[in-house]
Order: structure tokens, then C-alpha cells, then sequence
């Protein structure tokens, strides 16, 4: 999944982005919107990365979003 597509796809994906980073509140997670670029100032803030991990962290989240889901 590119950038683009997170926006048109966030409602749906924010339950993910909860669990992959659980300091981020819902209000937070509301206000990013599926904007990639506001989800990574507030991973970088609130996780204390830098800007590049944060970014590698945002197109692993991307990558698995386009994983179909495990059967256990």
C-alpha cells in the first residue's frame, strides 16, 4: 500500500495502527486522518525516533496493510 492509499483507507486500518503503536491515543489516531506524514511526527514524538526510522516503521505498517490476513 502506497501513502495515497493509507488517506482513502484509515478508517479502516487505525484499529491496526492502534496495536502497532498502542502510545498513540484514538483522538491522535483520529486527527492524522491517514495523512503518512502527521503519522510520523506523532511516532517520532511520542516513540523518540528519528525521522527516518519512523518513516521505515510507517512503510512496514504500509507493507503488512497489504498482507491478506494469517489463518490460525
Amino acid at each position: 500500500m502506497n501513502r495515497d492509499t493509507l488517506k482513502g483507507q484509515w478508517k479502516q486500518l487505525k484499529g491496526r495502527a492502534k496495536q502497532t503503536w498502542g502510545q498513540l491515543t484514538d483522538d491522535e489516531l483520529m486527527r492524522i486522518e491517514g495523512n503518512a506524514e502527521r503519522l510520523s511526527g506523532l511516532v517520532q514524538e511520542r516513540y523518540g525516533l528519528t525521522r527516518d526510522e519512523a518513516e521505515r516503521q510507517i512503510d512496514r505498517f504500509l507493507d503488512a496493510a497489504d498482507e491478506p490476513p494469517r489463518r490460525h
